[in-house]
Formats: structure tokens, C-alpha cells, sequence
């Protein structure tokens, strides 16, 4: 590449803020800035926090000599705005009234694209946000949930499974749009992706309930022994909601969400550690097993990515179920602030064109 694009990545979790700068895909800056309970509680809804995250980004880069009217675009990690396809969307003033009321809840993602609107305003360079949480391109068929009251919904790890996604490929010599694969996300939450030529056309919603169990959610469950459980008095709206997401999975089992450790357990010869952790990649093989049906058999490559990809048992219990549908490709952890610096880049350099956030679909 000739052109050297300046890029500003930010991802706001909830107590800090991680931000890099990138000249073409090589990190010049990478920062964690972690924020005391105290400096936040002063805010009564996470939107409040805009300024003071914005001002300590600013302070960073002034303490790195690094001027923002150097910069070529800034991105943002994507908030929970309306679904769309995925891509990379130019934030615009429907983007940042979603973002800011927080249409699909609040989370602190959501002001990655308003500070990166904010910063990039300062010199008139655009701002972006690329393949948010909320990447919807289900196949019209993969919607319905079995009861007319609700539809399935695509929540997953956009950002990653399509990055790597794109990495197996040029790795292949590839183009991302010319092949068939099944992407494995294995965190706190691991969500199974079906990638036909360019779009997940289907995927388990690793948010709220489907898939496998993981370190911290307990996935699908037997329908009618949860609403019986529900029903039963002994726990809160709230308590259900905890013990779906946060205390199911290795949590409720194991006491822990650390794969490390339950595989100290095993190797201290405990056999439900064993059990249970095995049983977690039975689960996740049985949805990439769903997802080569999705794909009609045609899967150039099954792909394990996140922070377990680092586990060799782990992941080699899930290849000796499915290395007959295809290739297992093992591409460990995530880089996400890499990952939102290549879609800006696409974009800057032409390979892509920036799509147009409408409330809900890509033009």
C-alpha cells in the first residue's frame, strides 16, 4: 500500500477505554485506559460519559505527540444500534441519535462511534464504525423462532468472526466473498456463524440464549424446565436473567469462567471438571454441525478464533468431531482494535465503500 492512512481506533468497554492509532495495519500507539468506579458513578447513564472519555483520549494522544489533525479517519467500536448488514457505515446523525439514546439498550460500545464522530469533527475527517454486535444477514428462513410471538435475532461477535474470516481467506489466497465458512467464537460467550460468500446467514444468538453453554452462560435450555423454573417463586426476574448469562455454563458447574483453570482441574485429575468442560465442546461441535447444514455441506473451512482458541485440548476435542465436514483452522484470540482499523482502511483505500446507517439497513 502507498498511501499511509492515519487511524484512530477507540473501543470503550465498560471500565475502560482502549484506543490505538494505526498507520496502515501497523500499531504505532495501543492504550488501555482503565477508569475508577468512582469517576463513572459521577455519570447517571453511560451516554453522561461521552465527554470525560473523549478528554482523556485527547490527553493520551497529546502525550504521545501524536496530532489529530494527523489523522486520516477515527473509528469507533459499534454500539447497539439497529441491525444491519455488515461492513463498515460512515457515522452520521441518525447513527448518533441511536447511539445516544441507546435504542437497543445501553452499553458503553455505544459511544465509540459518538467520540469518534467528535474527534474526527475537529479536522473534517470522516468517522466510522465497522461490524457492530448487531450484524444482521440471516437468511429470511433462519428467522423463524417456532412461536409467531417473537423471531430469532442475530447478536454475535461481528467484529471478529468476519475479520478472521477475511484472514482465512487471504491467507488462502481467497477473496472473503468467495468462500463458505463456519466461524467459531469461543469466549465468555462462543457463537457459531455460517459465512456463505460474504454474509452470516445464520448464527446463534450467543446473547441471549442459543448455542452452546459457555464459561458464563448457560446457552439453549430445555424450554419447559425453564419456564417451570421461572414459574417456581424461588427466583427474581433478575436472578433468572443472571443465572442465563453470567452464573450458567463452567460458572454454575465449576465456580469459574476460566478455561485455564478447569483445565488445572483436569490435569489434577478431576473427572467433572473433565465432564463438564468436554461437554461444552460437544455442544459447540454439535452447532458447527448445524452450520455445515446451513451451508448445504459446502464449507471450505471450519475456523476456531477468541480467547479459548488458545486451549489445545479444548480445541481438539471440537476438530475431532468436525474435521470430516472440513479443514479446522485454529486463529487464536481477537484483535479487535485491528480488526476496526482494517475496515476503516478498506474504506479509505477504495476496496470498499463506506455503506449509509439508515435506522436499520445498509443502502
Amino acid at each position: 500500500m502507498d498511501t499511509t492512512y492515519r487511524v484512530l481506533v477507540i473501543n470503550p468497554g465498560s471500565t475502560s477505554t482502549k484506543l490505538a492509532v494505526f498507520d496502515n495495519e501497523t500499531p504505532i500507539l495501543e492504550k488501555t485506559l482503565r477508569h475508577a468506579t468512582e469517576e463513572l458513578d459521577k455519570y447517571e447513564r453511560i451516554s453522561d460519559q461521552f465527554e470525560f472519555r473523549k478528554q482523556v483520549i485527547l490527553d493520551e494522544l497529546a502525550a504521545d505527540d501524536i496530532a489529530v489533525d494527523s489523522l486520516s479517519c477515527a473509528v469507533g467500536r459499534g454500539g447497539l444500534v439497529h441491525p444491519v448488514s455488515g461492513g463498515t457505515y460512515e457515522v452520521n446523525q441518525q447513527m448518533l441519535d441511536d447511539l445516544q439514546v441507546g435504542v437497543l439498550g445501553e452499553h458503553a460500545s455505544n459511544l465509540g462511534g459518538i467520540i469518534a464522530h467528535e474527534i474526527a469533527g475537529e479536522t473534517g475527517i470522516p468517522s466510522y464504525i465497522v461490524d457492530p454486535v448487531v450484524v444482521d444477514e440471516l437468511d429470511d428462513v433462519a428467522r423463524p423462532a417456532g412461536m409467531p410471538d417473537f423471531d430469532r435475532t442475530s447478536i454475535f461477535h461481528a467484529l471478529n468472526q468476519k475479520a478472521v474470516a477475511r484472514r482465512v481467506a487471504a491467507d488462502r489466497g481467497k477473496s472473503y466473498e468467495d468462500m463458505n465458512l463456519i466461524v467459531v467464537h469461543l469466549g465468555g460467550g462462543i457463537t457459531v456463524g455460517a459465512h456463505r460468500t460474504g454474509r452470516v446467514v445464520d448464527v446463534n444468538d450467543g446473547l441471549n440464549g442459543e448455542g452452546p453453554f459457555t464459561p458464563e452462560r448457560t446457552g439453549g435450555l430445555p424450554a419447559l424446565k425453564l419456564v417451570k423454573l421461572c414459574f417456581s417463586g424461588d427466583f427474581s426476574h433478575a436472578e433468572m436473567k443472571k443465572k442465563i448469562k453470567g452464573g450458567g455454563g463452567l460458572v454454575a458447574y465449576l465456580g469459574t469462567n476460566d478455561g485455564r483453570e478447569v483445565s488445572e482441574k483436569i490435569d489434577a485429575g478431576d473427572e467433572q471438571a473433565r465432564l463438564i468442560y468436554e461437554a461444552m465442546a460437544y455442544q459447540t461441535a454439535k452447532e458447527v454441525g448445524a452450520m455445515a447444514v446451513v451451508l448445504e455441506g459446502k464449507v471450505d473451512a471450519v475456523v476456531l478464533t477468541g480467547g479459548l482458541a488458545h486451549d489445545g485440548r479444548f480445541c481438539g476435542w471440537i476438530k475431532d468431531r468436525v474435521s470430516w465436514i472440513a479443514p479446522v483452522e485454529i486463529y487464536p484470540g481477537e484483535d479487535e482494535m485491528k480488526a476496526l482499523a482494517e475496515g476503516a482502511i478498506r474504506v479509505l483505500s477504495g476496496a470498499e465503500t463506506a455503506q449509509v446507517y439508515d435506522g436499520g439497513t445498509a443502502e
